[in-house]
């Protein structure tokens, strides 16, 4: 899942704007974070039938790294419900993954279980589903902000809109299967996707 994870990014930004939406949006991506380098490295594999993604995207360990983003932002903020929404925002990867993912979502490094709805199997569900929930958090996140300056207005919706068209590439073509070029790519992209967020943030009031 992608503009699923962002979505949640937004609607938790409109449920608490105490945390900037660039802090939301690194907190429902940071497995994604954590994988590129683990990608490039050769350690994990998103593609084939023998995908693995244990270290960044297992439950076990995306608690792990909800722990440390919740401790460092607790650390920084000394606030202590925004620690705990973050954490939940970080959690809230892996069942979605589950949703949108092929059975190749593990409980942990080492076990053999995995999970997986398959959403993603299907453009036409994924557009309904994934797409509707996308469409609803723009709409939701725009009705309670206001742009401050030009800015906030034509670059939130051109922002939007490079999002929708990267998702709509993701799950009609799928990532590259170079490791290295995918994690590279990934990463530059999803850092300037949080950039974007952190930008937004300031441009639009609310």
């Amino acid at each position: 899942m992608f503009v699923g994870h962002l979505g949640v990014g937004l609607l938790a930004r409109r449920a608490e704007p105490k945390i900037s939406l660039g802090t939301w949006m690194l907190a429902v991506m940071l497995a994604d974070f954590v994988a590129f380098p683990l990608l490039v490295a050769g350690v994990e594999n998103f593609s084939g039938p023998r995908a693995h993604i244990a270290y960044s995207h297992s439950l076990l360990m995306d608690a792990v790294w909800a722990a440390l983003l919740a401790s460092a932002y607790y650390l920084r903020r000394h606030y202590r419900r925004g620690a705990w929404l973050l954490l939940a925002a970080v959690l809230s990867h892996w069942p979605l993954d589950v949703v949108s993912h092929r059975p190749d979502m593990p409980l942990a490094p080492g076990v053999p279980v995995v999970f997986g709805l398959g959403l993603w199997n299907s453009v036409t569900a994924t557009l309904g589903v994934e797409g509707g929930f996308w469409l609803l958090a723009v709409v939701v996140y725009a009705a309670a902000t206001q742009p401050a300056r030009r800015a906030g207005f034509y670059g939130f919706w051109i922002g939007v809109a490079l999002l929708t068209l990267s998702w709509y590439s993701n799950i009609t073509r799928g990532i590259s299967p170079n490791p290295v070029k995918a994690g590279v790519g990934g990463l530059i992209f999803f850092s300037l996707m949080v950039a974007w967020a952190y930008w937004m943030n300031r441009a639009r009031k609310g």
